[in-house]
């Protein structure tokens, strides 16, 4: 199991992103418009980089839905390795089984 502030901070990274997507998305228009001023996508970056960091959609870190685990983290069921063979090993998980040879 993770750490609660670090799956905390995750959770408090993806409210933030969620709420200052639309204006970073007005503002990266602007600073990649070719046709506008030079003055005005300079102020565009400046406002940018007045955001806050973990508005950002690249701080976000894929975590597992169970445990909170980052590492081997399967995108398709949102969830770790591990997290994943114990669900599957009690039949939770529809279509998995357990390989034995």
């Amino acid at each position: 199991m993770a750490k609660k502030g670090m799956i905390e901070k995750n959770n408090r990274r993806k409210k933030l992103t969620g709420q200052q997507a639309g204006k970073r998305a007005r503002l990266k228009a602007i600073i990649m418009n070719k046709e506008a001023s030079l003055e005005d996508r300079f102020a565009a970056t400046l406002k940018l980089a007045q955001l806050p960091r973990n508005a950002s959609a690249t701080r976000i870190k894929n975590r597992c839905e169970v445990t909170g685990r980052p590492r081997a983290y399967y995108r398709k069921l949102r969830m770790s390795r591990i997290a994943m063979r114990d669900l599957g090993n009690s039949g939770l998980v529809p279509g998995l089984t357990k390989s034995s040879w």
